[in-house]
């Protein structure tokens, strides 16, 4: 873990600041990074983008490698390191938020657009991205939980102990963090220090709350542009439909198809799925319980594929950038999306999925 995890590191770092991709066209040319085209959209008053492609690209990401490459080193020589509880709680929150994956996609999509203005030479900062993407996909296979277990057989500092009070009636909760289960009059769970709860905390009514934010927002999202592009033939305007048009008449059905799924008919069925689930729960409903816990885990699996619309918006809003010849802005479709797709994702986190259990008899049979 801790090899693969070092090379990811070295690989993230020359993915940063490396160009992803260079245009070339009419003596003009023009290249970008991922914090450069960043810093387009922040000095374009498109900060909260900005803000929130940072977060999930870069920061998140380097927390998650940072705080592993630290625990594995030191978890390898022998001893639990200082911090060890904070530090594989904040491994386990960036991966959920991190999206290099959709970034790399983002990045693809770009190119292809790309190709129909100007002439596409590609950067180190691609190849890095891609091996980037491949490491990632390992290293989000390491379980933190197994870290916690070695953790326990090593010397170092920890949480104190907790008082132990045996009773074979006790309930038992599991940590949301490190999976240690123990019993429930315990307020904070006793190896990591993570709030315990039986169930969250108004899980159903914070889930309406952000699914409402979110489905009121997807209109403007869809009806306002999300870029503007300015060109020696004009001033146009572009809707998330109607980039889904021009990849299909241009001969590219196949990133038409992707980008139609992941900014329209994802975005849907996230919430109208989220809706199903808060309402079953909500009314306690026995109707199908293993197919309600599945449809759950799509949701929060396909959440951050949204974003995708978001990367193609920061990167090609940095290249396109040739004085009097062509300039493309974001416009305010893109704020409303990105703020769509983290109020989606935030209502899947805040929803219990434990609650469609809760109404069920357990009498042994099995849920089909």
């Amino acid at each position: 873990m801790a090899a693969i995890t070092l090379g990811a590191v070295f690989t993230f770092l020359i993915a940063q600041f490396f160009p992803i991709v260079e245009l070339e066209v009419g003596g003009y040319s023009s290249s970008a990074t991922l914090l450069g085209a960043i810093h387009v959209l922040w000095t374009e008053q498109m900060q909260l983008v900005a803000v929130v492609v940072f977060l999930f690209t870069m920061l998140l990401p380097a927390v998650e490698l940072g705080a592993l490459l630290y625990v594995t080193l030191s978890l390898r020589a022998g001893h639990r390191p200082p911090g060890f509880d904070h530090l594989l709680r904040a491994v386990g929150m960036a991966r959920r938020w991190g999206m290099t994956e959709v970034l790399m996609i983002g990045i693809l999509i770009t190119i292809v657009k790309m190709t129909s203005l100007a002439e596409v030479v590609v950067q180190p900062g691609l190849f890095a991205f891609g091996a980037l993407t491949l490491m990632l996909a390992v290293v989000v296979s390491f379980d933190p939980k197994i870290l916690w277990n070695l953790g326990e057989h090593l010397p170092g500092p920890r949480r104190p102990a907790q008082q132990v009070v045996h009773d074979d009636k006790a309930q038992l909760l599991a940590c949301h963090s490190c999976g240690l289960v123990e019993p429930a009059h315990h307020r904070h769970c006793a190896r990591c220090g993570t709030r315990l709860h039986r169930r969250h905390p108004d899980s159903v009514g914070r889930t309406w709350a952000f699914l409402l934010a979110a489905a009121i927002l997807y209109i403007p999202a869809n009806l306002l542009p999300v870029m503007y592009t300015h060109s020696l033939f004009g001033k146009e305007d572009d809707t998330i439909i109607s980039g889904v048009v021009y990849f299909w008449t241009s001969g590219s059905p196949a990133l038409a198809a992707i980008i139609f799924v992941a900014s329209i008919v994802v975005p849907v069925l996230k919430l109208a799925s989220l809706a199903l689930l808060a309402w079953t729960a909500q009314r306690r409903s026995r109707w199908r319980p293993l197919q309600r816990t599945m449809l759950y885990r799509i949701v929060e699996f396909v959440g951050r594929w949204s974003m995708l619309d978001i990367f193609v918006i920061t990167l090609t809003v940095a290249l396109v950038r040739f004085q009097s010849l062509a300039v493309i802005t974001a416009g305010p479709g893109a704020l409303a999306f990105c703020a769509v797709v983290v109020l989606t994702m935030i209502a899947s986190m805040q929803f219990d999925p434990r609650l469609i259990w809760d109404p069920v008899e357990n009498r042994g049979e099995k849920h089909v």
